[in-house]
């Protein structure tokens, strides 16, 4: 027997710790992302030519200077597309390539240079001469809806029971409006497309995106072929966060219709500022909102205008704003609610999906509510929140009629309030403040509840290839896209765990739409849930041969024949994996299947706002103190604790890493992230120099990150674990809470701060201005 037959346990099993498959790649830099790929002898590469206003009529596209520059080869613009000018994820005929007669917003594709090397490229896209004739703009949401701009997608209205009606009865009720700032994904690797010709109507491409499927029906779609005739490329990520579930279609379509064209290999790679200037990002809001509560603070009735700044066409923008409502509720109960999505068109880039996918910009609404009743009644906010939250039955329905049957919110809170010692630092944050310093205070706990899975309801699909060699070897692919995450970890753990073999002998293939096809996007946090239940489908499949075969072979019942650890048991007998395997092949027992797995039970109709869109909810929450100085307005985070459901962990240490990442980008986009477009429509933080996200040294001074250990999903997902991609983002609200609580202390906590996002330091001393004034 061999050494790996007398241990009890396989390495890598399903729930312990296992660091990320390729972690020692990501630190010594041998990981291999789309631009360390060897390029073929004659690669050419392609630079897109961008628009320089905001609205205007194209009245010449002068491209000789840029067709005649050193290194090129060619220009392509809208007449050079074989198939269609449009990349629209939505199928709404509204996201051309390369504008045509128009733009409407500043950095948008006119054409792409095509050149022996980047330099010559980039150089040459500069050299355009272009005429345009100016139509007025509209950059934000307020002046849009003074416009009358219009909607880039049907809006949607969530209703329960009659607010109106509570409104006007309730003992108390209050008015705000939030800005939400927007927020760009600022992913270490940008945007990048490699594409190879083939034969006939052959082409592959190598990409950075996080739904390859798509990829490759949009290269398709703009080719005029066949989606049979193009491969899509995945080995891994360097981030993306959302940004790279659509954003990538126009690189991959510009490198494809480039490398048929001319025969030869291309590469599309923009630099940072025109990354950031010519994709989307997360979308920013403005909403009115009101509220109506009795002398408990317990909430009667909510309304809510949520308008978003969309951008030039739809791309996700319906999905985004239907999540912002679905999420306006938190983890709160409203027993009355009327809420209005208001999808903006604005003459900005188009906004795309962004890691929370719309839900962070209703959270933080829901968040705002719990301030101003606790402030209008002079009590603590987590008091609020406690009377407010989901309860037994006759609380337990949201504003989209579902109802909130796993709802462990308030004991999540209440272990937290606990373990971070919340009562006691906050008396101490309040005596602190009473002595009236310039440093000022302040301490929140939020919580977050939401909601998993696509709501387009066809995306909550996935699959994956097994095969087992003769040798007994494992090769596992899957639907769902690496981007640092570790879902290739998570689900080859799922598969080591089923055939019960060591982690190492599974080699985990980059995602290829030749082997799993029509996958969805690893987005809406949902790829170790779907992409880990289709392997475990595969992996049972090849299992039950076995099985069926081993029953045979040794005349015994199926009963007898057990997988234990690098072994099979078959009766009294004990057969080392490799051998098993081998005598199954000699059987000409098949050892290859293609799993799939379909997510039960949603449904969604958005025509009556009614329906159940998540399977379940994903809970946590964080409790952060900060310190402000009132003289400056700078701050900083001085303690987070965090306690977060993830269900029964996959893998509790690559969790404990997304919960930690989630945190700092959120708590990132709601204190130092801040997009700024100039009158003229251009976007001027569109580089790390002038557009800051968090350090290192920004991180909370003392960070406890713990996970709830008793959680078990009560619905029969992947090893009854639950999604951590998205929810832990929202955590990062607890420090915008806390520095309003700390502002607040300079006027006796008696009026709400209303602070915008993102409370940049001016923002916040303009708000304590504002107080003492």
């Amino acid at each position: 027997m061999r050494a790996d037959q007398n241990r009890d346990t396989i390495k890598g099993e399903v729930s312990k710790d296992l660091r990320h498959d390729s972690a020692a790649k990501h630190v010594t830099g041998s990981a291999e992302y789309c631009d360390d790929i060897p390029e073929p002898m004659g690669t050419l590469h392609a630079y897109l030519g961008l628009s320089t206003r905001a609205h205007a009529l194209i009245r010449e596209l002068d491209l000789s200077a840029v067709r005649s520059a050193p290194g090129v080869i060619g220009v392509l613009t809208a007449d050079d597309l074989p198939g269609s000018n449009d990349v629209s994820p939505t199928g709404r005929n509204d996201e051309p390539i390369f504008a045509t007669e128009k733009v409407e917003f500043w950095g948008q594709p006119m054409f792409a240079v095509v050149a022996e090397t980047r330099d010559a490229a980039r150089r040459a896209a500069k050299l355009a001469q272009v005429t345009y004739e100016d139509l007025p703009h509209a950059l934000d949401p307020e002046t849009a809806q003074e416009a009358d701009m219009g909607y880039v997608t049907p809006p949607l209205t969530l209703r329960r029971g009659d607010a109106g009606d509570a409104m006007s009865k309730a003992a108390h009720r209050i008015k705000g409006k939030l800005r939400v700032g927007g927020q760009d994904h600022l992913y270490l690797e940008g945007h990048i497309a490699f594409a190879i010709p083939g034969e006939d109507d052959d082409v592959l491409v190598h990409s950075s995106t996080q739904h390859p499927s798509e990829a490759q029906h949009m290269v398709a779609h703009v080719l005029g072929v066949p989606s049979n005739a193009v491969t899509i490329n995945v080995r891994r990520m360097g981030g993306g966060f959302g940004g790279k579930e659509t954003q990538m279609n126009l690189f991959c379509a510009v490198a494809a219709v480039a490398a048929k064209k001319w025969n030869r290999a291309v590469k599309i790679r923009p630099d940072r500022d025109d990354d950031m200037s010519a994709t989307g990002k997360r979308h920013d809001f403005v909403i009115d909102y009101e509220v109506g509560f009795d002398d408990e603070g317990v909430i009667e009735a909510v309304t809510g205008e949520f308008a978003a700044r969309c951008g030039f066409s739809s791309d996700l923008s319906g999905p985004v704003t239907d999540r912002a409502l679905f999420h306006a509720d938190n983890a709160y109960y409203y027993p009355n609610a009327l809420l209005n999505s208001h999808p903006l068109k604005t003459n900005t880039v188009s906004n795309t999906a962004f890691r929370g996918f719309g839900g962070p910009q209703g959270v933080i609404v829901a968040e705002r509510i719990m301030e101003e009743i606790a402030y209008h009644r002079g009590v603590d906010s987590l008091a609020i929140r406690k009377r407010n939250f989901y309860g037994d039955n006759g609380r337990d329905v949201t504003p989209y009629h579902q109802t909130v049957e796993d709802n462990i919110a308030p004991r999540i809170v209440q272990e937290l309030e606990e373990s971070a010692d919340y009562q006691a630092r906050r008396q101490a944050v309040l005596d602190w403040n009473a002595k009236g310093g310039t440093i000022r205070k302040g301490i929140a706990l939020t919580p977050v509840k939401f909601g998993i899975s696509f709501t387009a309801t066809w995306y909550n699909q996935a699959g994956a290839l097994l095969h087992i060699y003769s040798d007994g070897s494992i090769h596992l692919n899957h639907g769902g896209t690496e981007m640092g995450q570790g879902l290739n970890t998570k689900v080859a753990q799922v598969v080591a765990d089923a055939l019960q073999v060591d982690f190492d002998k599974i080699k985990i293939t980059k995602t290829t739409t030749e082997k799993v096809p029509n996958t969805s996007a690893t987005a809406a946090s949902s790829g170790s849930d779907l992409n880990g239940m289709a392997a475990q489908n595969a992996a049972d499949q090849i299992k039950e041969r076995l099985i069926a075969f081993a029953a045979e072979r040794w005349q015994t019942d199926a009963g007898n024949v057990r997988f234990v650890a690098n072994a099979v048991q078959v009766g009294g007998e004990t057969i080392p994996f490799a051998d098993f395997i081998r005598e199954a092949y000699l059987a000409r027992i098949h050892l290859s299947a293609a799993g799939f797995y379909k997510t039960p039970k949603i449904h969604w109709d958005r025509d009556t706002g009614k329906g159940r869109p998540f399977y379940y909810y994903a809970y946590g929450a964080a409790c952060s103190e900060v310190s402000v100085d009132t003289l400056t307005g700078e701050y900083r985070v001085e303690r987070t604790d965090i306690l977060h459901d993830v269900g029964k962990s996959l893998n509790p240490i690559l969790d404990k890493g997304q919960i930690e990442g989630a945190f700092i980008q959120g708590m990132g986009w709601l204190t130092t992230e801040e997009l700024w477009w100039d009158k003229q429509g251009q976007l001027r933080t569109h580089a790390p120099s002038t557009y800051k996200i968090p350090l290192a040294s920004d991180r909370p001074r003392v960070f406890n990150v713990e996970l709830a250990k008793w959680s078990e999903n009560r619905e029969n997902t992947i090893k009854r674990s639950k999604a951590v991609g998205e929810p832990p983002f929202m955590l990062g609200i607890s420090v915008f809470e806390a520095l309003s609580h700390a502002v607040a202390s300079v006027a006796d906590y008696k009026t709400c701060p209303r602070l915008d996002a993102p409370a940049t330091p001016e923002c916040v001393l303009m708000a304590i201005e504002r107080l003492r004034g």
